[in-house]
């Protein structure tokens, strides 16, 4: 019980450490590989890949329950 005290109080104190950018090209990069893995015509048009990519609307996130990641993207629906 008592580590189990403590550690709710270290997780409260605690903030998610900001989203890098590095992380972000990651990210970027993974989807648009997906994307073009889902779309082959997509291969020769990057300005169509980037738009498919600008569609998606991702935007990065913090995790903020136990066991979440410490940062991960959300994709946006349709607006």
């Amino acid at each position: 019980m008592r580590t189990g005290l403590r550690s709710l109080f270290q997780r409260a104190l605690k903030k998610a450490p900001p989203v890098n950018a590095v992380e972000c090209g990651m990210a970027k990069t993974w989807v648009k590989r997906r994307l073009l893995a889902l779309y082959p015509a997509l291969r020769n048009h990057p300005e169509a890949l980037d738009a498919a990519y600008e569609e998606l609307d991702l935007e990065p996130r913090r995790g903020r329950e136990d066991g979440e990641f410490y940062a991960y993207f959300q994709v946006k629906g349709p607006k």
